[in-house]
């Protein structure tokens, strides 16, 4: 975490004496510390970890490359910091702050608060790189996500609700180790599956339905992501075909990912596919990237236009939504390599009627 912090430091842009990081992610990166509380002050000489006495023992125990001070009155212990070290501008993170805070900090705090995404900016451009010791985070997660999948196989019969496979999903995958959900899980059957965020419902899984299942978990903090349309009793030609279609989008999609290919360029490569035939029925990006937080930069998109490039995890999730009548998505994470992409998801893709 020392390496980060130095390298964090290395990017404070000229006219800023130091940043204060609040968001819990961001104090999650840069010490290693998840909390729900504390603020982390960087500075350009020193660094300083001012957290409660909830956490207090912990931080002294693992926070390394910064003091760890016990918070009691933190405008006046930051302001005393401030002067300590002639800070006249400090930069924040103003994507996670909120109004009344940043309002809070001008009127307490003696130097200036730079309200701008420059801090933001820097910590999202250094998450979106991997190192081998959160890919190996993210894999943990993700084999609790396969294992919860083939768990979940053996599970759903005709009858289930929606929210009854979902508190299932959740469950099982709490007993093999996951931290909890890395995300609110999503499980549509039937005309609810054209919704690709729709919510567990009360509705009963019937025969001849298709069942999407959007979940993962956390390890360490860091989350997996993964998607499975399965048939239950039966399925039509029309759906067989959907279902292949979007699985050779995300193929075409695996074979597009290299060094100098864009990430607005990879979302052609599904959606290109897609729209031949189902034109107006993918109306999402084609993936993102995954860590800390389950939404992280780049995304693969119609906008985006960040090369890939070695270290990032994007997921890779093409759907189909048929109005009112079913959807499909099938989503794996992917690590970008040197020669193309590692796929670390380990479930199987074709298509399961039970």
């Amino acid at each position: 975490m020392e390496d980060r912090i130095n390298r964090f430091r290395k990017a404070l842009p000229e006219g800023l004496d130091g940043a204060l990081i609040c968001s819990d992610v961001g104090r999650a990166y840069l010490t290693g510390l998840h909390s729900s509380a504390g603020t982390l002050l960087v500075l350009r000489e020193a660094v300083y970890f001012i957290i409660d006495f909830r956490y207090i023992e912990k931080a002294r125990l693992t926070v390394k490359g910064c003091e760890v001070i016990l918070e009691d009155k933190l405008s006046e212990q930051l302001n005393k910091l401030l002067k300590q070290h002639q800070v006249s501008r400090l930069g924040i993170e103003s994507s996670y702050l909120t109004v009344q805070r940043y309002q809070a900090f001008q009127q307490k705090l003696s130097a200036e608060i730079a309200m701008g995404n420059e801090i933001s900016g820097i910590l999202k451009k250094m998450r979106m790189f991997k190192s081998p010791e959160e890919v190996r985070k993210i894999k943990a997660a993700q084999k609790i996500t396969d294992e919860t999948f083939s768990h979940i196989l053996n599970y759903i019969k005709p009858g289930m609700t929606e929210r009854e496979i979902a508190r299932e999903l959740r469950d099982f995958a709490d007993r093999q180790g996951s931290e909890g959900p890395s995300f609110d899980y999503i499980v549509v059957s039937g005309k609810n599956s054209s919704m690709p965020h729709g919510v567990p419902s009360e509705k009963p899984i019937a025969s001849g339905d298709f069942v999407t299942m959007d979940f993962g978990c956390i390890i360490d903090g860091y989350c997996s992501d993964m998607t499975r349309t399965i048939a239950v009793g039966s399925c039509t030609d029309e759906m067989r075909q959907v279902y292949e279609t979007v699985l050779a989008a995300q193929n075409a999609v695996f074979a597009s990912i290299r060094l100098g290919v864009s990430c607005k360029e990879a979302d052609a490569a599904a959606r290109n596919l897609i729209e031949k035939n189902y034109k107006g029925c993918f109306g999402h990006g084609t993936g993102h990237s995954v860590g800390l937080e389950i939404h992280e930069q780049p995304a693969c998109n119609t906008r985006d236009t960040t090369l890939l490039e070695p270290g990032m995890i994007m997921t890779v999730e093409p759907g189909i939504y048929l109005e009112g009548r079913f959807g499909v998505r099938i989503e794996d994470m992917v690590l970008v390599t040197e020669t193309g992409c590692e796929n670390l998801t380990g479930s199987p893709k074709e298509l399961f009627i039970l």
